[in-house]
C-alpha cells in the first residue's frame, strides 16, 4: 500500500526538461508537500483533452471515484487510492480509467509503516540522487448532482529488496523513457513497465514518527535522508 508521499520543490524547467508541458503564465510551480494523504488535491500529469498535443498539470483528488459511482462521495466505503497493477485491468473501479486515462504523479519519495502490529515506525524511500520522479496512475472524472470532480489513483507492484524489507507493495516508479508509453492509450502498456524499480537504486531511512498524522506538513517529516533533495 501506498499511503503516504511527499514531493519536494520541482521548478517549471525541470517539468518542462522531461516533459511537453507548458507552464502557465504568472503562475508558481506547485508548492512542496511533505505529507500527502489519501483524499488531498495532487498536482497530476495528463494528456491534453480532446487529443490537443501536449500534456497538462492538473489538481486531481487522490482516491478514483469511477464513473459508475452514482451516489454522494461519503456514501463511497472502498478504498481506491491505490490500484494493484495485477489486476488493474479486471478490477470494475480501475479497468476503464487504465484502458482510457493514465498519469503521472510526481514525488521525491514516499513513506511506508514497517514492524510488527501495534509498533511500526515510519520509513521514507526515494531514488538515490534523484531529486524527484514520477509514479504512474490513473484518472477519472467522477460527476454527480451537476458537479465533476477528477480524482486519481496510485499504480501498486510487488515490492523489490529494498521496499520489501517494510512492506510487501510499493508504486509504480516510471522511468523518463518509459513516462509517454506509459500515458500512450491507443496501446496496451507493456508489461515490463510494471517491473519494481531497482532496488540497488533507492534508499530508505527513519521518517519523523509525527508523519502518520496528516495535519503534520512540515518538511521535518522527512526525517534524516542520506542524500538530498
Amino acid at each position: 500500500m501506498t499511503s503516504r508521499f511527499f514531493r519536494a520543490p520541482i521548478p517549471w524547467a525541470e517539468y518542462t526538461r522531461w516533459l511537453d508541458l507548458t507552464p502557465p503564465p504568472n503562475v508558481d510551480p506547485p508548492e512542496p508537500k511533505w505529507n500527502i494523504a489519501p483524499m488531498s488535491l495532487v498536482p497530476v500529469i495528463r494528456p491534453r483533452d480532446h487529443g490537443e498535443p501536449g500534456l497538462d498539470l492538473t489538481l486531481k483528488l487522490w482516491s478514483l471515484v469511477p464513473q459508475w459511482w452514482r451516489e454522494p462521495l461519503a456514501e463511497k466505503k472502498w478504498t481506491s487510492f491505490n490500484a494493484k497493477a495485477e489486476s488493474i485491468g479486471q478490477s470494475a473501479t480501475f479497468r476503464g480509467a487504465y484502458r482510457y486515462r493514465r498519469c503521472l504523479i510526481p514525488a521525491s519519495g514516499f513513506y511506508v509503516w514497517s514492524g510488527p502490529e501495534g509498533r511500526r515506525v515510519p520509513y521514507g524511500i526515494g531514488i538515490r540522487d534523484v531529486p524527484w520522479f514520477c509514479m504512474g496512475g490513473v484518472w477519472e472524472r467522477w460527476g454527480f448532482d451537476g458537479a465533476e470532480v477528477d480524482t486519481f489513483a496510485i499504480v501498486t507492484i510487488r515490492a523489490n529488496d529494498c521496499v520489501g524489507a517494510h512492506t510487501e507493495r510499493m508504486p509504480l516508479i516510471l522511468a523518463p523513457d518509459d513516462w509517454e508509453e506509459w500515458l500512450d492509450v491507443s496501446r496496451p502498456a507493456a508489461r515490463t513497465l510494471l517491473d519494481p524499480w531497482p532496488a540497488e537504486r533507492m534508499e530508505d531511512w527513519p521518517a519523523h514518527p509525527a508523519v502518520g498524522n496528516v495535519r503534520q506538513q512540515g518538511m521535518e517529516m522527512v526525517g534524516q535522508r542520506g542524500g538530498s533533495i
